[in-house]
């Protein structure tokens, strides 16, 4: 039976104001299993002067105060893991006990990690030129932030604002989509039990209408984004002056050299594009692959997704679940087709799997010879699919890879530092990774897109939540 659900709102559990439900079926097993209530604008603007009044206090908490907030909230969560892991494998898809389970507890890490980083949030004195002048910087909280966020990861993207957002002072109102929104109103029920103010963090699930409330509203005063650069550009000609921290669409790009380790190469670049079914913003979208080395390395990529169990979500053997919605899933046809008419060839995979109980179930796609004007080589495809280009040398692998608008994080397999460094040097992206899949995450990770790309600016750190304040005092003006 489908569970009727409350958003949480100004700190109160409601069923809003909104005349519209959004019914949310299981991608694993069709189920309807939840009705989620779609915010009015009442709601939002409820949420939001809340969040102002509360925030208008929180500000003024110390470091010490705010950090011991965010430890009883880890600490809640820690006791709720398995039953949001749970929901969140229902409503996403994603495999429970390879995934879920471990996306949660790293839900935590969020809390913790911003617990003590405030405690290290330090100012500075800095010399001046006049004998009587003393200067000081100070970290201020920014005010009331919205964060848009989207459903691939649809409990622990949001506390990568909620954790340091707080930690700094902030008032957060969360928009997860409203289809995967019920893991994180489970969640949000440790902020009850952690006693966190009254109107501090909303969670107010709804489709466009809402986020572009939000991103609109004269009371907000920064917006956190995560998702498609399709969504952000649009958000950005909404917002007008807002403080902004935007990660959006990536590509993945991984180029295998010729001295690398073959084997980690092909099995790191599979699980790269098979995790979460490929729908992750740096998961493995395009291997670069040097010609000398490409015949081996796709017969040992072919080995590697041999191995992939796709299959019951629930199912401890399965390795991969199916597609969250539906157009991920067109994407994934129209992207594998388009590749098809300009010549390249489908390895293995290439079609939704037959036999499960709804058609978001893909096959594992390996896609040989791909052409750099592909869909699938120039655009975020976020499915299983691993398409494989070639490059004569070193040379033409950068050049491929820096042909791309998207920019967020890069792999590169060599044996070879100077390789890696000169690599690096020459790659834009906000993170490469050297001998690991471009899918490697820390939550101490300084994460985001390079400047100039379309895959935005910002990287989630407790400074991007704060704004710098500088004091001045004149000693020879006081009596």
């Amino acid at each position: 039976m489908a569970r009727d659900l409350d958003i949480y709102l100004a700190g109160e559990w409601t069923p809003g104001t909104g005349t519209e439900t959004r019914e949310v079926r299981s991608p694993g097993s069709g189920e309807h299993i939840a009705n989620v209530p779609l915010a009015s604008a009442g709601d939002i603007d409820r949420a939001v002067r809340a969040a102002r009044h509360a925030q208008d206090d929180f500000r003024h908490w110390t470091a010490i105060e705010r950090a011991a907030l965010l430890h009883r909230i880890a600490d809640a969560v820690a006791d709720n893991i398995e039953e949001i892991a749970r929901i969140q494998t229902l409503e996403q898809g994603k495999p429970y006990h390879e995934e879920s389970l471990a996306d949660i507890a790293e839900a935590n890490q969020y809390f913790l990690n911003a617990a003590e980083d405030v405690k290290r949030l330090t100012g500075s004195v800095i010399p001046t030129s006049d004998r009587n002048k003393r200067m000081f910087t100070f970290h201020r909280p920014v005010g009331v932030w919205a964060a848009i966020t989207p459903w691939n990861f649809p409990v622990t993207i949001p506390l990568e604002y909620i954790g340091p957002g707080l930690a700094a002072g902030n008032a957060v109102i969360a928009k997860p989509p409203d289809f995967t929104a019920w893991g994180l109103l489970e969640l949000a029920k440790a902020f009850d039990a952690a006693g966190v103010p009254k109107g501090l963090v909303s969670i107010i699930p709804g489709g466009g209408d809402v986020g572009e409330a939000l991103v609109t509203h004269d009371g907000i005063d920064a917006i956190g984004f995560t998702g498609s650069s399709t969504t952000g550009r649009r958000i950005l000609s909404q917002m007008g002056i807002k403080r902004s921290v935007m990660e959006m669409s990536g590509n993945g790009p991984t180029i295998v050299t010729e001295d690398a380790n073959l084997d980690a190469a092909a099995e790191l670049t599979v699980f790269g594009a098979r995790y979460n079914a490929g729908q992750v913003c740096c998961a493995t979208e395009k291997v670069i692959v040097l010609e000398s080395i490409h015949d081996e390395f796709v017969a040992r990529a072919l080995r590697h997704i041999e191995r992939i169990v796709l299959g019951d979500p629930f199912d401890e053997t399965t390795t991969m679940g199916p597609l969250n919605n539906q157009p991920t899933a067109h994407k994934m046809d129209r992207h594998v087709a388009d590749a098809k008419e300009r010549g390249a060839t489908v390895l293995t995979g290439g079609k939704r799997a037959a036999g499960f109980p709804t058609d978001l179930y893909y096959e594992f796609t390996m896609i040989d010879r791909v052409p750099e004007d592909a869909l699938v080589s120039r655009e975020e495809t976020f499915g299983p699919v691993l398409p494989i280009v070639s490059a004569r040398d070193d040379e033409e692998a950068i050049a491929i890879a820096g042909r791309s608008d998207l920019g967020l994080q890069a792999a590169v397999f060599t044996s070879s530092l100077d390789k890696a460094f000169w690599y690096t040097d020459r790659i834009r992206a906000g993170t490469v990774v050297i001998n690991d899949s471009t899918d490697f995450w820390e939550t101490f990770q300084p994460f985001g897109g390079a400047a100039g790309t379309a895959s935005g600016w910002g990287r989630g750190t407790i400074d991007d939540f704060t704004d710098l304040q500088t004091m001045v005092i004149d000693i020879g003006n006081v009596q």
